[in-house]
Parts: C-alpha cells; sequence; structure tokens
C-alpha cells in the first residue's frame, strides 16, 4: 500500500493510512487553517472559565482522586506542570518508535479538533515536535487504558516542555533541551487545561491497534500463499476452494476471499494435477482444506474491527471536553473499553491462523504424512535433521500466541483510591496484540521455508541433482505411496515465482546449515512485501 507524504490535520479526525504514514514514513504533518482557528476560539473559553471562581476539573482542581482540591489562581500553571512530572511514571523496556509517533499523532488528532481547549501555540509545538522526528522515549508498563493512556503521553508531553528524555531522528538519545533547540521549538510553559489534554486519550492503544491492522492486511494475504504453496507440496486438491463452495453456500466474504486466493494460486501447477493420479486421496487434511474458514475468519473480524478504530478515529478523546457552544463538560470518553474488546478479539484469529500454518508445517515434516517426502524434508535424513528444530521454533511461537489471546480488557485493577475504580487495559491488550502480530510473521515464514523446500523436493532438477533420475532419492524417502512411484511436477506459476523470490536470499535445500538467518531471511521476504510482489509478478493480485 502507498502511504502519503504529507497529512493536514483538519477538525474532522484523520484516517489509518494518515496514522501509518506518520508513525512510519515519517510524513509531514501541517495545520489547516480552519482547525488553527478553531482552536484558537475554543481557548477563549478556556481562558474565561481559568480566570472566574467556578470549580472545574484540569483547570482549578486537582486531578483523579484530588478532583475536589480546589486550586488557586497563581497556583493553576504549576499543575499543569506538576500533572505532566507525576503521571511520566512508566518503567520497563522502551517502546517501538512507530508506535510513539503514533499515539503522538492521535493525541494531536484529538488537540486539533477544537474540543480540547488547548492555545493554538500548543498545538504547534507538538505538530514541529512530530516533524522535527524527536521521539520521546515511552516505557512498556504505565498505562491501564483508562483517563487515557496516562504514562505514555505524559512522558511525550515532558519532552514538550523540556524536560525528560528523547531520540533525535536516527534514535541516538541526547538531551531534550538541546533537541529542541536544534529543531527551533521553545519548551512549552503549559496553561490551564493544557496538561490535562495532552495526556488524556485513547492514543496509545488505539495506534497499536491501526498498525496491527496494517500488517495484518498483508499477512492474511501470505497466509494463503503459504497454505496455497503447502498443498502443492503435499500433493493436494484445489477442489475446497472452487469459488461455488463458499459465497453462495456460505457467504462470509473473507472465506470467499481466502478461498479465491487460494484457487488462483493453485492454477497450472502440476503437483496438483497429480493428485488424484498419484494417491487417489478423496479429502486432504483439516489443515489444507479448511484453511479458507480459518483466513477468513480473521479477515471479517479485521472489517469489523476497522469500523470500530475508524470511529475512534473521528472521535476526540478527552476530558473535560468544550462543546460547540463552549460549555466544558465532564465525561467518560477516556475510557478504552472499545478499543480494548477489538484488541483482544483480533488476538483469537490470529493465534489461530498461526496455529493451522503450524500443523501444515508440521505435515510437510511427517514421512507418514507427507506422501513422499524426505523425514523433516532433509537432504540426508539421519545425518541430517533438516526443519525439524524450525518446527519447534514455529510451535514455541503459537503456544505464546495462545497465551496472548486469553483477553486483558476482562480484568481491572481499580487506581487512584478507588475513584478510577474500572479500568480498561486497553494498552496491555495492544501490547499483546503487537507481539502476536510479529509472531504470526515468523510463523508464516517458516511455513514458507518448509514449503518451498518440500517443493524443490518434488521438482524434477531436484530429484535429478540428487540421484540422477527423475524421482526422489531413496536416502530421502520413499519413491512412492501406497507403492506408486512418486512422479516429479513442477509447480505452478505463482509459487515458481515465490520460490524464485525466496532464493534470492534464502538459499534451496542442502545439507543442514545454520538455521536462523533462513527463519530471518523469510521472515524480512514477507516483511518487505516480497513475498506478495512475487504474487503480483505472477499475474495474480491477491484480494
Amino acid at each position: 500500500m502507498t502511504y502519503p507524504t504529507s497529512v493536514t490535520l483538519s477538525t474532522s479526525g484523520v484516517s489509518a493510512g494518515d496514522v501509518v504514514a506518520v508513525a512510519r514514513y515519517d510524513a509531514k504533518i501541517t495545520l489547516a487553517k480552519e482547525a488553527r482557528e478553531k482552536i484558537a476560539q475554543v481557548r477563549e473559553h478556556i481562558d474565561t472559565l481559568a480566570a472566574s471562581d467556578t470549580p472545574a476539573y484540569g483547570i482549578s482542581t486537582g486531578f483523579g482522586a484530588l478532583a475536589n482540591t480546589s486550586i488557586p489562581v497563581e497556583k493553576r500553571a504549576q499543575l499543569q506542570k506538576s500533572l505532566i512530572r507525576s503521571h511520566a511514571a512508566g518503567t520497563g523496556p522502551r517502546v517501538e518508535r512507530e508506535v510513539i509517533r503514533a499515539l503522538m499523532f492521535l493525541r494531536l488528532k484529538t488537540l486539533a479538533s477544537g474540543h480540547t481547549g488547548v492555545r493554538p501555540e500548543t498545538v504547534e509545538a507538538y505538530t514541529a515536535l512530530l516533524n522535527a522526528g524527536i521521539t520521546p522515549i515511552v516505557h512498556e508498563y504505565g498505562s491501564l487504558g483508562c483517563s487515557g493512556d496516562l504514562a505514555p503521553l505524559s512522558h511525550c508531553a515532558l519532552v514538550l516542555m523540556g524536560e525528560g528524555r528523547a531520540e533525535d531522528r536516527e534514535g541516538n538519545e541526547r538531551p531534550v533541551p538541546e533537541l529542541l533547540k536544534e529543531a527551533g521549538i521553545e519548551p512549552l510553559v503549559l496553561k490551564e487545561k493544557e496538561g490535562l489534554a495532552l495526556i488524556n486519550g485513547t492514543d496509545g492503544m488505539l495506534g497499536q491497534l491501526v498498525l496491527a491492522l496494517a500488517d495484518l492486511q498483508e499477512l492474511v494475504k501470505a497466509a494463503d500463499v503459504t497454505a496455497a504453496l503447502v498443498v502443492e507440496a503435499l500433493r493436494g486438491t484445489d477442489g475446497p476452494f472452487a469459488p461455488e463452495l463458499h459465497l453462495p453456500l456460505r457467504p462470509h466474504p473473507g472465506q470467499a476471499d481466502a478461498a479465491a486466493n487460494m484457487y488462483a494460486i493453485l492454477q497450472g501447477s502440476e503437483l496438483v494435477a497429480s493428485h488424484k493420479k498419484a494417491f487417489g486421496r478423496v479429502q486432504d487434511a483439516y489443515s489444507l482444506r479448511c484453511a479458507p474458514q480459518v483466513a477468513g475468519g480473521l479477515r471479517d473480524t479485521m472489517a469489523y474491527v476497522a469500523q470500530v478504530a475508524a470511529h475512534e478515529l473521528a472521535a476526540a478523546v478527552d476530558n473535560p471536553v468544550v462543546l460547540e457552544d463552549g460549555q466544558v463538560r465532564s465525561n467518560g470518553n477516556f475510557h478504552g473499553a472499545p478499543v480494548a474488546y477489538v484488541l483482544d478479539f483480533l488476538a483469537i484469529p490470529v493465534a489461530d491462523l498461526a496455529s493451522m500454518s503450524e500443523r501444515r508445517t508440521d505435515r510437510l515434516l511427517d514421512p507418514a504424512r507427507s506422501h513422499g517426502l524426505p523425514p523433516f524434508l532433509a537432504e540426508d535424513p539421519g545425518t541430517d535433521s533438516g526443519l525439524m528444530i524450525a518446527q519447534y521454533t514455529q510451535a514455541g511461537l503459537v503456544a505464546e500466541m495462545k497465551r496472548l489471546a486469553a483477553p486483558a480488557s476482562v480484568d481491572s485493577i481499580p487506581s487512584s483510591a478507588m475513584q478510577e475504580d474500572h479500568v480498561s487495559l486497553g494498552w496491555h491488550a495492544a501490547r499483546k496484540l503487537r507481539t502476536s502480530v510479529q509472531n504470526l510473521r515468523r510463523v508464516l515464514a517458516i511455513e514458507l521455508l518448509a514449503a518451498a523446500r518440500a517443493i524443490d523436493f518434488r521438482g524434477i532438477d531436484a530429484g535429478a541433482a540428487r540421484d540422477g533420475s527423475d524421482r526422489l532419492p531413496q536416502s530421502g524417502s520413499p519413491a512412492g505411496v501406497d507403492g506408486k512411484e512418486l512422479p516429479t511436477a513442477k509447480p505452478g506459476p505463482v509459487a515458481a515465482s515465490v520460490i524464485e523470490g525466496l532464493r534470492a536470499s534464502v538459499p534451496g535445500p542442502g545439507q543442514d546449515r545454520f538455521m536462523a538467518p533462513d527463519i530471518e531471511g523469510a521472515e524480512q521476504f514477507i516483511a518487505a512485501g516480497g513475498l506478495l510482489d512475487a504474487v503480483r509478478k505472477a499475474g495474480l493480485e491477491p484480494r
């Protein structure tokens, strides 16, 4: 997918593509004139309220359980500064740059909505921080996903004040005052309401949801490709993927798309054509035959999740908010439940897709079920172990993903002296989904390695290179199944293109070698888009 190189912030929200463009590709951000004008207009209501004796949460009172504590006028600027310093209380490993940029951009989106009451110069300083490539250091732990992602956003706001810790565009940590000066940004002195507005949102969990969806849109297609290659490698049939078996009979759109991809990939394959001739199998195993149902279920879940994300991308999440008529109203829109639920929901089909992928890999490695392939796809079984331990790695990844599929959003730990007595834990749901998505890519990479190697073993050239004949070597496995000789056969054009692309960085079968670089190479082939590019090179645009 192509993303914009620049994004204009208006009062009407942003798109998922805008988030990815800023987070991953450093798209330049500009503030629309109408947004600046509305921000300035709304700020007048806050200035009026700040000068009055009327109690207003976050303007003339403390926060959380201290909401009933009145703050005198002369201490209200200090109130905002103290808020940011005290709430920048994260700990643990550093969060990834793209996640931090996503959460900052989404906070900026809400500031630009004109419902938070910040000053125009605050919005412009935050914009400049992102455009300069300055990334605050944010830590893994600190957010409960209620009252917003408070700690992560506070670490970002602290840098805007000229404090805290941050890295430059190249990822080097440097003193914050030095980074701001180099970018021509004056440290911000926060005014009434601004500290709260900078931290009170679902931006961290939403940013990670958007990034996960962007990754999964590619990975779910990659899963169709790897599954189809395994069907070829096992001399399976394309029959279950025929279009008349899907939408007309079971109208799930995701399933139909997955089946269409697999059916198209398998066309022109001699391996598939040899299915009945070689074995007479009526049906393939579930992990092959039911692949569209599982990948399709993930697709349909993603479609629902994308709707929730779109609603949140159009939202102005803050408390209190400034309404169109100037009223400043308390609310609970900062609660992360709607986002937390779908983060948890998405982790379930992601884990199940990986689980099915691992089962297909295991089938390729087992001579009792691989229909004539060498044990563990080894060059010289016994002396060589082939992909035996790669499957262990895959199984370990899947085991972790199953644990990560347990929901975070059903848990809650009360905080702030029981004022915040129910929290979403949406940040935790986001972090575990992010890990699951990364693991899915690794699982598919190992399946791709196994499928490509198995197809190589099926090929004429591969067989001839080993024993001078047109069949698999006796040292690798029996030459046939149920007394039938295994004829060599070529894969379809899509599989051939994929294997050719993979072989540019990952060697084919041979004696045992350092396996980790092969897995990493296959993972990068998928992550960089090489797998789907190879599919397109063969003339197929995956759905």
